[in-house]
Formats: C-alpha cells, structure tokens, sequence
C-alpha cells in the first residue's frame, strides 16, 4: 500500500505564492510518476502537473505553464508544487498522486517520455489540501 499525505495549502492574495507538499510512505515503488491535480468546486479534476520519476520529464497544462513547479526529494519521498503569481481561479483542493509499474502510463513530450495527465492515469491518491486565493 501506498499513502500520500498532503500539506501546505492555505489562504493567499492574488500574485502569492504557496509551496504544497507530498509525503509518501508505505511500499516503496519504481518505474513511477507523480503528479499534482486539482478540483474546484463545480468543475472536473485536472492534473496541474506531472513528474516522470526515471527522467524528472514534467508536464504542466497552459493554465499553469511558468508558474507552478513540480519537484521531487527522493531521499525524504516527497513532492512538492510551487505555485506562484496565484489567481482566484487557481481556487482548488489540491490531491497529489502516483502511479507506478504497468499502472504508470507516458506520453511522449517534449522530446522525451512523459507522465500522462489523464484522470484515469493515477491508482494512489492523497486527502488533498486546500488553496483559497483571494483578490
């Protein structure tokens, strides 16, 4: 089993910036991806970043392209989103995943392999925490 925790959501004002973390504990795993997504109320989840956890390759979709940042400490198993220059419409809770072996599926990106953003993707998932940007 795998579990993944949260942490580091909370209130900030438009332009702000927030640091989530992922903690992964449990059955150690290779051959995997990680990835940050996000649900607001009303709309559909969305993967706002992946990880390739063989090449760093990442991944961010257009509405968070240069200002979130995924990143991984693999000694201490974590992962973190940096997000920065927020907006209200970045108003979400916030899930970290995984996904590894024959459940981990790439794309090619990029030049190189990629973890795919797709919903049905990831088998391991967070609580979530939540991110409230206000103006």
């Amino acid at each position: 089993q795998v579990q993944l925790v949260e942490s580091g959501g909370g209130s900030v004002q438009v332009g702000g910036s927030l640091r989530l973390s992922c903690t992964v504990s449990g059955d150690a795993f290779s051959d995997y991806c990680m990835a940050w997504f996000r649900q607001a109320p009303g709309k559909e989840r969305e993967a706002v970043a992946t990880i390739n956890g063989d090449n760093a390759a990442t991944f961010y979709p257009d509405s968070v392209k240069g200002r979130f940042t995924i990143s991984e400490e693999k000694a201490k198993k974590m992962v973190y989103l940096e997000m920065n220059s927020l907006k209200p419409e970045d108003t979400a809770m916030y899930y970290c995943a995984a996904a590894a072996g024959k459940r981990r599926r790439l794309f090619f990106h990029g030049l190189t392999w990629t973890c795919s953003p797709a919903d049905d993707s990831w088998e391991h998932w967070g609580q979530g925490t939540q991110v409230t940007v206000s103006s």
